[in-house]
């Protein structure tokens, strides 16, 4: 099952540098696919189109760290009960770092913005990387679902990147 994507737009820049909208539908459809997560008819999550001022506030606020930062989730329930969640939570996303990121690591836009969208959408329905193995679990998880949209694996870039240092 598909879950519905609802948008919020708090940051216009979005718009006008890639389909945000379009990208994250199918982002989350194909992540929806590949994770094999049971989701109750009619589930759905919002994603919050942000900025950094607006990221940085609600990382004050929740994580108590202020600062932005590229991705938020707020899962609206807890990992037992998300194949009966009407409402699965919120990603909330910074495009100022979201942006500095993809040219930092010379990635497309577009890419580095699926990437945040599916780690985003991984945290709602349960996943996390707080210890080394449920690390991995997720990366390796984030790396399907990017296979699957076209997407080169993102944690191989990073390898690179290390390798060069």
């Amino acid at each position: 099952m598909t879950p519905r994507v609802e948008f919020v737009a708090a940051s216009p820049r979005w718009r006008a540098a890639l389909p945000a909208r379009s990208l994250a539908r199918e982002t989350i459809a194909v992540a929806a696919r590949e994770c094999g997560v049971a989701l109750a008819p009619g589930a759905e999550l919002c994603i919050h189109l942000a900025d950094d001022e607006h990221v940085r506030a609600l990382n004050a606020r929740w994580r108590r760290l202020d600062k932005p930062t590229n991705v938020l989730s707020f899962p609206a329930v807890a990992p037992a009960e998300i194949a009966r969640a009407r409402l699965l939570g919120d990603v909330v996303l910074a495009f100022e770092t979201l942006a500095r990121e993809a040219a930092d690591e010379g990635k497309p836009l577009a890419d580095h913005y699926r990437h945040l969208v599916a780690h985003g959408f991984l945290h709602l329905i349960g996943f996390d990387h707080d210890e080394e193995a449920d690390a991995e679990r997720m990366e390796a998880m984030e790396t399907r679902i990017l296979a699957r949209l076209g997407v080169a694996d993102p944690y191989r870039a990073d390898e690179a990147a290390d390798a060069r240092s």
